[in-house]
């Protein structure tokens, strides 16, 4: 009856682990940079789910890859994202050349969404409405699920890396202070957010779990031991 018990132990810590690391978002270190995976979104293209996002919502306000004309705040042009993205691929950041601003189409390809509300099918909508648990006219630092995992969002607007067909003057953007998807001039000073394609490895167990499937497979070490010496 002992040997059951640890055993059932055991297993409830690593079930445990494995549920936690389920999570949909899922914060990493990567070559010494944070990111965090929403492991449930397959962006456009992609055969597989997997979008990584950088912890820091606005890391231009702190890193500039060596770009010019971006405000102290982080805000810039829709053409100074661009090129600010493709600073960020020269400089390999966190290992990767391929980052890129969100996207405002859809996941199947079709859209843009919009204007409007409710447009959860753009990465940054999923983000927000889905992954964010939010509603129309709420800001996205209100929700804990996104403010546990990620830092400086700014409940602004954000550039999409998706140009609006009708008028090629104008540009995609995400209002995160209430929800809103709408097409704007480029020449407007918004925040830009990076995003790539695909996932790191396997999801690893967080440490709450992990130490406790550790403790509870020590325990299996230990009873062995200890009917041993009976």
């Amino acid at each position: 009856m002992k040997g059951k018990t640890w055993q059932g132990m055991a297993a409830a810590g690593l079930l445990l682990a494995g549920g936690v690391a389920q999570a949909a978002l899922v914060p990493y270190t990567v070559n010494g940079v944070d990111v965090v995976v929403d492991t449930d979104y397959t962006p456009v293209g992609a055969t597989s789910p997997g979008l990584m996002w950088t912890k820091n919502a606005n890391l231009a306000a702190s890193m500039n890859f060596g770009v010019s004309g971006i405000n102290a705040n982080g805000s810039m042009t829709w053409a100074k994202a661009l090129e600010w993205i493709a600073a960020m691929n020269t400089a390999s950041y966190a290992g990767f050349s391929d980052w890129r601003l969100w996207s405002a189409l859809n996941s199947d390809g079709s859209g843009p969404c919009g204007p409007g509300f409710n447009c959860n099918d753009s990465e940054l909508g999923h983000l927000f409405y889905v992954e964010g648990g939010l509603s129309q006219n709420q800001a996205i630092t209100s929700s804990t699920a996104l403010t546990a995992v990620f830092t400086n969002m700014q409940d602004s607007v954000y550039w999409s890396g998706t140009e609006y067909a009708p008028n090629p003057l104008n540009a995609w953007n995400f209002f995160t202070d209430d929800g809103f998807q709408y097409p704007d001039n480029k020449f407007n000073q918004y925040y830009g957010w990076a995003v790539r394609p695909g996932q790191v490895a396997a999801a690893p167990l967080p440490g709450t779990a992990l130490l406790m499937a550790l403790g509870f497979g020590a325990m299996a070490v230990s009873h062995r031991a200890r009917r041993r010496l009976w």
